[in-house]
């Protein structure tokens, strides 16, 4: 088990999954490997051979509990130290928002705080039944910012985000449902195989199909018009390769294999 902690990064064919690999200490995460795990994230959404990247913490007792606690002394004891570890962990988020790949969240156990903030960043989020859900900072006199809040306000609702922040308490992966934190709740030992399942079905796809509809999904976000180049852009998907090997796929019955061109 690591004790400092690190990112790694494992592959298996187009699925590329991210570890927040400090298991000893439930994967709660450092400065240094908020930065990795920003870095890592941004190094596979440049990589045009991945189609899927799953995330998850090490081990099955904890997704993860958000920031270590024991750095607060030494790297955030005043407003000035705190500015700088938020831009490490703004610029973090803003590497998951940019991913062009789906992002898959495996989680285990618990997510809580900065834990439940990536989560949140994800596009599909997988729990156990046993999975623990909440953000109680308000017991350590602490402010999500904005960037950190945004993602809870887009899939809960500000009520919901303000009820989570303002009670400060822990739930279950029920009611994380029931707020849309999360996508799924399975069985606890069906977690990995389901998550992994999801990775597989969506590595099938299309790759660019993918990316436009995350790309798409982004844009309906912003409340401006849609305009008339970006309303094109959505019958650029007839002009790909992959486009006449999926319909020509259908017509023969086979299971297409696309070359993400």
């Amino acid at each position: 088990m690591s004790v400092t902690g690190t990112i790694l990064v494992e592959r298996d064919g187009a699925i590329a999954t991210v570890v927040i690999d400090r298991e000893a200490k439930l994967n709660a995460l450092t400065k240094t490997m908020w930065k990795s795990l920003g870095e890592a994230i941004e190094a596979l959404s440049g990589d045009d051979s991945v189609r899927c990247v799953l995330v998850r913490g090490a081990g099955e007792r904890a997704f993860s509990p958000g920031n270590d606690i024991a750095e607060f002394e030494t790297d955030r004891s005043n407003s000035a130290q705190a500015r700088a570890y938020g831009a490490l962990m703004h610029a973090t988020a803003a590497a998951f928002e940019r991913c062009r790949h789906p992002l898959v969240a495996q989680i285990h156990g618990i997510c809580v705080g900065g834990g439940l903030e990536i989560a949140a960043l994800c596009d599909i989020r997988i729990c156990g039944e046993s999975s623990r859900f909440g953000a109680p900072i308000k017991n350590l006199g602490l402010v999500m910012a904005y960037a950190e809040m945004a993602p809870l306000v887009r899939l809960a609702g500000a009520d919901v985000a303000l009820e989570i922040l303002l009670e400060g308490r822990i739930f279950d992966a029920a009611e994380a449902k029931d707020k849309r934190l999360v996508t799924r709740v399975v069985p606890d030992d069906r977690v990995a195989a389901e998550a992994r399942e999801s990775a597989r079905r969506i590595a099938e796809g299309a790759p660019l199909v993918a990316r436009w509809h995350k790309k798409f999904a982004r844009r309906l976000r912003d409340p401006r018009a849609i305009d008339e180049s970006e309303a094109l852009e959505c019958f650029e998907c007839f002009d790909t390769e992959d486009f006449r090997i999926g319909y020509r796929a259908f017509l023969a019955k086979v299971r297409p294999d696309f070359a993400g061109r």
